[in-house]
């Protein structure tokens, strides 16, 4: 895990640019409803927890760079043994200086006496306006009691700023205890899609195979990143399918897009097999021109190339294997230009990977997309879908859905496959299913 002295390191380098002047607010996640009384399992803020390490609910961060008594204070729960025979443990404010590193700590119902005066000479605020309304309006009394104070010399801020302006620079670049938790995460989702695809066979539904997934996180003390997709035959071409209850086939391909998530970072990881055992012809030569693009994306994941390259490689291999096929017309040129390709293959070719699936971090710098350097981590995920009903496509290509994803992270010498454990050739995966 992440040690107190790693928070400790990111607060002050966030304070550095942030400048004297500023202060900075966070706010802990809120728990989550379900049902009635009945919450959804709490998982924190992620910009919360990458400067705090801090798991608890009703928590609020704020850094004050440059001040005398303390720059990174929190406010929390209070211990309550009353409570926490209910809820669990809590740290209280003692613990959150004594295990996790803040220079103060309060109470947080001391917050709305607090924070004004925390404010109160600092010019700017950053803050990250609109993901909590009631939030927001605390903020905003809490300025204007500032504010009425001026004719006593009170100094209320007059800058409000997006805190991921800052915060979302430093979050896309991964330090070694980060890629660590990474790759711990990429090993146990490599061994939950092996368990997922020794458990496929035709007469079982989806959600049998999603619970051998499930089985391997939680055996390894890690959750899902996100709801597992486990969609066979038809179902592989609806890219954000997630009911995962359909019987499965004899002849269906499966598509498998799933990742554990430890320490707050995720895994994503998508294999495509068949449940029989072999691929079929028509199977067989969409998947290699999946794995064939991923292979040209992989190529062009290196320092210096642009966050774009391995998309554009990736195309262009689809669009000319489609065309070989028959299932585009025209020239390789024409079909790029015109986009046609996207009746197939409709999205992107990754996203950056960390804290958050889809994680923060800009695509572009200045109107043109960046340049790819060592600390990035990024998800590369070419994919064919041919939907059932697909006018003018032959029938033995209509409900096949290929994707093929895995975790890059960007090194100095190139770049390293976290996922590389879950096989993907066309012969490895056979081999594994014929020895189910």
């Amino acid at each position: 895990m992440i040690k107190p002295a790693e928070y400790a390191r990111r607060r002050r380098q966030l304070m550095r640019m942030a400048g004297e002047d500023a202060i900075a607010i966070l706010p802990a996640a809120p728990q989550r409803i379900r049902s009635n009384d009945t919450h959804y399992p709490y998982r924190q803020d992620s910009d919360f927890w990458y400067l705090s390490g801090f798991p608890e609910p009703e928590a609020v961060l704020v850094l004050v760079p440059g001040r005398q008594h303390g720059e990174a204070l929190l406010f929390c729960r209070e211990r309550d043994p009353g409570r926490e025979a209910w809820d669990g443990p809590r740290a209280g404010p003692e613990g959150a200086v004594d295990r996790y590193g803040f220079d103060d700590a309060y109470p947080i119902a001391d917050l709305d006496d607090i924070l004004p005066g925390l404010l109160e000479g600092r010019s700017r605020v950053y803050y990250h306006f609109g993901r909590d309304v009631e939030f927001d309006l605390k903020l905003i009394g809490w300025v204007n009691r500032v504010r009425d104070l001026v004719r006593h010399g009170a100094q209320p801020p007059h800058e409000f700023l997006e805190l991921g302006h800052l915060l979302h620079e430093l979050r896309l670049f991964k330090s070694r205890d980060e890629l660590r938790l990474m790759k711990r995460a990429a090993e146990i989702s490599a061994e939950a899609h092996l368990a997922a695809m020794r458990a496929a066979r035709p007469g079982v539904r989806e959600y049998e195979v999603e619970a051998a997934l499930q089985y391997v996180f939680r055996r390894h003390g890690a959750v899902p990143a996100y709801e597992p997709i486990v969609g066979a035959g038809a179902n592989a071409c609806v890219l954000h399918y997630t009911a995962n209850d359909a019987p499965v086939r004899e002849g269906d391909l499966m598509l498998i897009d799933a990742g554990a998530e430890v320490g707050g970072y995720a895994a994503d990881i998508s294999r495509t097999f068949p449940v029989s055992g072999c691929y079929s012809k028509a199977q067989r030569a969409i998947y290699q021109i999946v794995l064939d693009a991923q292979r040209a994306a992989l190529a062009q994941s290196v320092p210096g190339k642009s966050w774009d390259a391995p998309h554009q490689a990736a195309v262009e291999v689809i669009a000319e294997g489609l065309l070989s096929l028959g299932l585009l017309r025209g020239s390789l040129r024409q079909v790029l230009k015109s986009g046609a390709y996207k009746r197939f293959y409709m999205h992107k070719t990754g996203h950056w990977l960390g804290l958050d699936v889809h994680d923060v971090g800009e695509y572009r710098v200045d109107g043109e997309y960046r340049e790819l350097e060592p600390g990035m981590v990024y998800t590369v995920e070419p994919g064919v879908y041919i939907a059932p009903g697909s006018k003018g496509v032959p029938a033995k290509w209509q409900g096949i859905g290929v994707r093929i994803e895995d975790d890059v992270a960007i090194t100095a010498a190139g770049h390293e496959v976290l996922t590389a454990a879950a096989p993907k050739d066309i012969d490895a995966i056979e081999a594994l299913l014929a020895a189910r």
